[in-house]
């Protein structure tokens, strides 16, 4: 069968051809890995808007009907409450769910891993207690490149150390660091317990001994962990894929795709919503609220709306709402003045046409924040719970990319800056 070809014509009256490649969902690309060489010519695609920056088996999205797949699992169903995050995580990198024995060894693995260095702790220490945790937290995940410097990433066991080192250990920082920004005694992991419960028992505990794990909490965390693990090649896998291309250090990779992440137009977002809920304070407050994002008066946006891939609802957003009313009944807060104001501005706003025509539907983070505050995770932490659940993605496709065996990340340039010039 001949291969179906993409045929660009240019001023000179030369026709070049180049493949078209189909993949096994979502629309096919054109290979123009040659395209310079052939036509000393840029393609120019700021934002990498048309742009497949990579070839993967992990993660596929479909923005416009709202499907949001893990090797081939529809998250819907990972999120159903049936699954643990480390069979998530598992899938992530294996490409298969788990079987009992496989999980449990799995899960022994990580547990294997979950504690740190003292000297860790010593790093940790020379922070101000003042400082963002995402800061903290990229400076605690750069110096685990220095504890485990001289593995061979080029070996498989060697990757899947890795691999397991990345997931269990950015559970003890995230837990070390809030304990650290509110001056409380650090929790060590207590590994008889599950993923997400040794997580809650670091944060929460405060004699070790003494806490135990509120499984509600339990069980609304274990899916935010699910539905943040992963989302294709947006900023900060992509940050993570480039810096690993270049054999980089897997933990300094990591801490790049945390710094990337913290931006509020990313994984910052759900504090943004939070932020915003309390700005309106009240239900009577949304029309005006609206009207002033409508009019762009004063820089108000409508955060936790829209989506750059998604446009339509995001997935996630559907299986957070209906998780969010779970946790705020067995909480005894179905009046939670928060859900309250979330529930009719996403009411009035799916019924506006500015918001309709726009395709601007509620994402992950209008509802993340709201299950998170209820929790008792103060909204400094929200990007930091994001992160930790996101780790078992990154990871997952810098694994992809180093068994690829790929080239270094290149991006060119069009330059409009001035001409050579001589110095006077």
């Amino acid at each position: 069968m001949n291969k179906k070809q993409a045929i660009f014509s240019l001023p000179e009256d030369k026709d070049y051809q180049f493949d078209e490649i189909d993949g096994t969902l979502g629309p096919s690309a054109i290979d123009v890995r040659k395209f310079y060489e052939q036509t000393k010519l840029f393609l120019y695609d700021p934002s990498f808007m048309s742009t497949a920056s990579c070839e993967s088996k992990i993660t596929f999205i479909d923005g416009d009907k709202g499907i949001l797949l893990h090797r081939g699992y529809n998250i819907v169903d990972l999120a159903s409450g049936k699954f643990d995050f480390l069979e998530v995580a598992y899938l992530l990198l294996h490409g298969e769910l788990p079987s009992e024995n496989q999980f449990l060894e799995f899960q022994n693995q990580i547990n294997g891993h979950t504690l740190l260095h003292k000297q860790v702790y010593k790093i940790l220490d020379g922070f101000m207690c003042g400082a963002h945790p995402m800061a903290i937290i990229i400076g605690l995940l750069s110096s685990l490149s220095a504890f485990y410097h001289e593995a061979d990433f080029s070996d498989k066991a060697s990757i899947e150390i890795t691999s397991h080192r990345m997931i269990a250990k950015i559970i003890t920082i995230v837990a070390a660091v809030y304990k650290h920004i509110i001056g409380q005694k650090i929790i060590y992991p207590t590994n008889s317990l599950d993923y997400t419960s040794n997580f809650l028992k670091m944060m929460f505990g405060v004699k070790s001994e003494d806490y135990i794990v509120n499984q509600t909490f339990r069980e609304a965390l274990n899916i935010i962990f699910i539905l943040h693990a992963d989302h294709e090649q947006n900023a900060s896998t992509s940050t993570v894929r480039l810096a690993g291309s270049s054999g980089a250090n897997p933990f300094a990779c990591i801490a790049a795709g945390v710094a990337s992440l913290w931006g509020p137009l990313h994984g910052g977002a759900n504090e943004a919503v939070i932020h915003m809920l309390n700005e309106i304070g009240d239900v009577k407050n949304i029309l005006s609220f609206i009207e002033k994002v409508k009019n762009k008066v004063g820089g108000v946006k409508l955060m936790g709306f829209g989506h750059r891939v998604y446009k339509n609802f995001d997935p996630r957003a559907s299986v957070l709402r209906e998780q969010s009313k779970k946790v705020l009944a067995l909480l005894g807060n179905k009046n939670d003045k928060l859900m309250e104001i979330a529930q009719e501005l996403e009411r009035i706003a799916l019924q506006d046409s500015y918001f309709v025509e726009r395709k601007l539907y509620p994402n992950v983070d209008f509802y993340s924040g709201i299950i998170l505050k209820a929790i008792g995770i103060p909204t400094i932490m929200f990007t930091p719970i994001f992160a930790l659940a996101r780790v078992s993605g990154w990871i997952a496709q810098w694994k992809e990319m180093i068994e690829e065996k790929g080239k270094i990340g290149r991006p060119r340039q069009l330059y409009t800056g001035e001409k050579e010039r001589k110095v006077k």
